[in-house]
C-alpha cells in the first residue's frame, strides 16, 4: 500500500499543479478579471475590483479617504481635501459664527483657564468670569496632560440651544461652582481691532477675509471717520486670505469708478474682470497697507490693487505669493475638496503666484524657510526680483510678478532685542503664563482701569520685570542679566500688552504691543508727513 502511494504521489502532484494552472488561467481569462469601465475612470474600476475580488475584506470608504488626498496632492499646493468631520470647523472660521458658549480660553498647567468672556454671549449671561478654571464638562473631567485645544472646543461647541454644564473653580471661592449654559451663536470676528494712534490716523487690523469681513471693515472705517480720522493704516500681516469677494469689496471703498481691482482666468474658467464702481466712501483718504511673508491670497489681492492703481503705499516685507483661486465642492458624505480653478492677476497683469511643481508640496512649503535663511527678512538687497516679468502701475512705477507683492517701503525684521534669554521665555510660553498669573492675582485692582493708556501708566510703575524673572526661574529658565537687559524693552512691552489683553481685551492689547513695531511706526511716520500717496516715477527722478 505504501509502495503504491509512493508510485502514485508524483502523478497526483502533477495533476494538482495542472489543475491549479487551469483554474488560474480560467479565472484570469474570465470577464470578472477585466476591470469594469466606469466612464473611462480607472480609479472607479479599480475600487470596484478591490471591493469584489480582493483576497481580504476591505473598507472601501476608508481606502477612499486615504486615496483622495494623495490624488489631490499631485496637483498644486493649494488644492486640498477636507474630511467630513473637519469641514464644519474649517468653514466656521470664514463663515463668521459657530454655536458655543462664548469664551476665550487657554490651557495652562493642564487646566483650562477662561481668559475672556465674550460680551453678551451665553457664558457672560450664565455668570462665567475671566480667571475661572473649567474642571469638568457635563460631569466629565477635562483636566490633565491629555487635553488639547481641539478636544476642549469639541466639548464646548454644540448645537444652538443645546445645554452644557460646566464645573468651575474660581479663585475667590473654595467650592466648585456648577453653571448651566445654553449654547448660542458666537461671532468669529475678522477685524481684530480699530483704533486711533493719533488724532488723524486710524489703524485697522484684519486677520482674515471671511463672510462678514467687509461689513466689519466698513463699520470700523465709519467709526474712525466719525472720530475725525482722515488717514488709514490697514494691517494685513499674518492674514492668509479667505473670500476674494470680501477683499474686492474692501478695495472698492478706496477707488474711484472704473479702476480694475483684479481679474481671474483658468483652463475651464473664462476671463473675469472686476472693476471699482465708484461707490466707495474713502476715495480721497491716504492709505498705507502693511504686509509680511504670511500675507497671502485675498491679502495680496487687496495690496496688489492698491499698489497697481497707485492708490496707496505698501509697507513691510514681501508677501507669501499665493495667486491661485479655489472653489469648494462638496461630496454627498459631507466632505469637500477645495480645487484650484483659476489664477488671479493684479490690475497691471501680474500673477503673484510663486513657482511650484505639480505634486511637490514639500519644496513649496520650504519657501519661507529658504527666504529666511537667504536673509530676505533682514535685508532688501537679498531679494532678487525677476527683470523678465516687470509691470507698470498706472503712474508708471515698476512692479514685479513671479512671487508675492514686494512692498514700496521695505522694513526688515527688528533683531536688536534678540537674545538667548528672550528665545527661551518665548518658546516656553513664559511671557503669556506670567501675564495670565499676574492678571489673575491682581484682577480686582487692574479692572478699575478702563483704557490701555491708564493701565499702562500703572503697570510701568510696578516692578514687573523682576517678578517675571523670578517666575521664569521657577520654570527652570535661569536669569541672565546681560541678555535680560538686551531684551528688556521687548519683554516688558509684551508683558504689558498681554496683561492689558487679559483685562481689557484686544482694544488694549494692540495699542501697547504696536509701540515697539517698526513697520507700524514707519507707517505712522509716512502718514504724519502726508506721504501716503505714491510718487510718479518721473517725479522720483526730477
Amino acid at each position: 500500500m505504501k509502495q503504491g502511494f509512493k508510485i502514485l504521489y508524483p502523478l497526483l502532484l502533477a495533476i494538482a499543479i495542472v489543475v491549479g494552472i487551469y483554474i488560474g488561467v480560467k479565472y484570469s481569462n474570465s470577464p470578472i478579471s477585466v476591470i469594469p469601465n466606469f466612464g473611462q475612470s480607472k480609479i472607479n474600476g479599480l475600487m470596484y475590483l478591490i471591493s469584489n475580488e480582493y483576497v481580504d475584506s476591505v473598507n472601501i470608504d476608508s481606502l477612499t479617504e486615504k486615496v483622495i488626498p494623495k490624488i489631490i496632492g499631485e496637483l498644486d499646493p493649494h488644492s486640498s481635501y477636507i474630511p467630513a468631520e473637519d469641514l464644519e470647523m474649517v468653514n466656521n472660521d470664514l463663515d463668521g459664527s459657530f454655536s458655543g458658549i462664548g469664551i476665550q480660553f487657554s490651557i495652562l498647567n493642564d487646566t483650562i483657564m477662561v481668559v475672556d468672556v465674550i460680551s453678551g454671549g451665553p457664558s457672560e449671561k450664565a455668570g462665567v468670569l475671566a480667571g475661572d478654571r473649567i474642571v469638568s464638562v457635563n460631569d466629565s473631567s477635562i483636566t490633565g496632560s491629555s487635553i488639547t485645544n481641539e478636544k476642549v472646543m469639541h466639548r464646548l461647541r454644540g448645537a444652538k440651544n443645546s445645554n452644557v454644564k460646566l464645573s468651575i473653580l474660581r479663585p475667590s471661592s473654595k467650592d466648585i461652582i456648577d453653571i448651566d449654559i445654553t449654547r448660542g451663536d458666537i461671532p468669529v470676528n475678522s477685524v481684530d481691532v480699530a483704533f486711533k494712534p493719533n488724532d488723524e490716523i486710524g489703524y485697522i487690523k484684519v486677520s482674515k477675509f471671511g463672510k462678514h469681513t467687509y461689513s466689519e471693515f466698513l463699520t470700523s472705517l465709519a467709526k474712525l471717520a466719525v472720530e475725525g480720522t482722515s488717514k488709514f493704516i490697514i494691517d494685513l500681516r499674518g492674514n492668509s486670505g479667505g473670500y476674494m469677494e470680501s477683499a474686492i469689496n474692501m478695495v472698492n471703498e478706496f477707488l474711484p469708478a472704473g479702476y480694475m481691482i483684479v481679474y481671474t482666468k483658468g483652463n475651464a474658467s473664462p476671463l473675469n474682470e472686476v472693476f471699482s464702481n465708484g461707490m466707495g466712501s474713502f476715495q480721497d483718504n491716504q492709505i498705507v497697507v502693511l504686509v509680511d511673508e504670511w500675507s497671502a491670497s485675498a491679502s495680496e489681492i487687496f495690496a496688489g490693487a492698491i499698489q497697481d492703481n497707485d492708490r496707496g503705499l505698501i509697507i513691510g516685507r514681501r508677501s507669501f505669493g499665493k495667486g491661485l483661486v479655489q472653489q469648494q465642492i462638496p461630496f454627498n458624505d459631507g466632505s469637500a475638496i477645495r480645487l484650484t480653478i483659476a489664477r488671479y492677476y493684479t490690475p497691471s497683469g501680474r500673477s503673484i503666484q510663486k513657482e511650484y511643481k505639480m505634486g511637490d508640496s514639500e519644496n513649496y512649503e520650504m519657501d519661507l524657510l529658504n527666504r529666511f535663511e537667504h536673509g530676505e527678512f533682514d535685508s532688501q538687497d537679498s531679494i532678487h526680483m525677476n527683470d523678465s516679468i516687470k509691470y507698470k502701475t498706472i503712474y508708471g512705477r515698476t512692479v514685479y510678478g513671479g512671487g508675492g507683492i514686494m512692498p514700496d517701503i521695505f522694513v526688515p525684521r527688528d533683531t536688536s532685542f534678540y537674545s538667548p534669554y528672550l528665545t527661551q521665555v518665548v518658546n516656553n510660553g513664559i511671557i503669556y503664563q506670567f501675564a495670565f498669573k499676574y492678571s489673575d492675582e491682581n484682577r480686582e485692582k487692574l479692572s478699575k482701569f478702563k483704557s490701555a493708556k491708564s493701565l499702562l501708566v500703572y503697570l510701568k510703575g510696578e516692578d514687573i520685570l523682576s517678578q517675571f524673572v523670578t517666575f521664569a526661574a521657577s520654570k527652570d529658565i535661569k536669569a541672565r542679566p546681560v541678555y535680560i537687559n538686551i531684551s528688556r524693552k521687548e519683554i516688558l512691552n509684551n508683558l504689558y500688552a498681554n496683561i492689558a489683553r487679559n483685562i481689557l481685551g484686544d482694544e488694549a492689547f494692540y495699542p501697547i504691543v504696536l509701540m515697539n513695531d517698526e513697520t507700524f511706526r514707519k507707517a505712522v511716520d509716512i502718514l504724519n508727513e502726508d506721504k501716503g500717496f505714491p510718487i510718479r516715477e518721473e517725479e522720483i527722478y526730477e
